[in-house]
């Protein structure tokens, strides 16, 4: 008789207040031991960290916990969703990261997150830094990219999934293996309509925050910006120019990997992840 492979990732709902609106929450975990709280990319949800969830390097030392935001994967729109249109503000998503961490009691935890994640970290680190352990922000700058053209994001394509996955197919790197390339893929084949142009409203006009970067407080929150070489969402030399500004603030660029890294290419990326995560145990 042949045994089953169980993975071991434990997927849940928790019900939030944020900004005063009810909303039911997914989120999964695995591990046990500091929290490492991990924010996926625009359109996409939390499926893209269950890689690293089943990373014993990892989570033999770290309860990684992953929330889908509400509009996202299996997390419910609020009630009227079908009376409104869905724009994420930097407001919003960082009250719902704190809400989360409440919710669930997570004490100083590391907050990791990619692209937009990547960018909600750097507020989260002005605003927080006491009640976090570190930041990570994969795919991260302090602020938006000048893309010249941005026509794109007006076009009644944006509503299908199999449009915006191939928006974001150019963003993986080359070398990145056919399994892992596709699966990326498909968590956008699966998006709402019209939730990852809700996503680039924060992601191009509401996420400038090279006035305060500088203010944070590595001492009580270290910071760390890992991008990928093949990124051209979020540079390498956007990272490294927001790094520059953050005083101790640390920028990493990751060859051979684009702007997925925990799901394009995991085993790649954890080559560069584990040795950070070594650090702010030992911090």
């Amino acid at each position: 008789m042949t045994t089953a492979r169980v993975e071991p990732i434990v997927g849940r709902y928790v019900h939030l207040d944020i900004e005063g609106v009810a909303y039911r929450i997914y989120f999964e975990e695995a591990g046990a031991g500091v929290p490492l709280v991990c924010l996926h990319t625009a359109g996409a949800h939390s499926s893209q960290y269950r890689h690293l969830m089943c990373d014993p390097r990892i989570t033999n030392r770290f309860r990684v916990l992953a929330f889908d935001l509400p509009w996202h994967g299996k997390s419910n729109p609020p009630v009227g969703w079908e009376s409104v249109e869905y724009r994420l503000t930097g407001k919003f998503y960082v009250a719902a990261v704190i809400a989360f961490l409440d919710a669930l009691g997570l004490q100083r935890p590391v907050v990791m997150g990619c692209s937009m994640g990547g960018r909600v970290v750097v507020q989260i680190a002005i605003e927080h830094a006491a009640r976090i352990r570190a930041v990570i922000g994969l795919e991260g700058s302090d602020h938006p990219s000048p893309w010249y053209d941005s026509s794109w994001l007006d076009r009644s394509e944006f509503q299908r999934g199999d449009f915006c996955a191939a928006l974001v197919s150019g963003l993986i790197a080359p070398q990145s293996p056919a399994e892992f390339r596709w699966e990326t893929l498909w968590h956008y084949h699966q998006s709402g309509s019209d939730v990852f142009k809700g996503d680039m409203h924060f992601y191009r006009t509401d996420s400038e925050y090279r006035r305060a970067s500088s203010e944070i407080d590595t001492d009580a929150c270290p910071v760390f910006l890992m991008t990928g070489e093949y990124d051209y969402s979020c540079t390498p030399e956007l990272t490294r120019e927001t790094a520059a500004r953050i005083p101790g603030a640390e920028a990493t660029i990751m060859d051979g990997i684009g702007h997925f890294p925990m799901s394009e290419n995991p085993e790649h990326f954890s080559r560069y992840l584990i040795p950070v995560l070594d650090r702010i145990l030992t911090s």
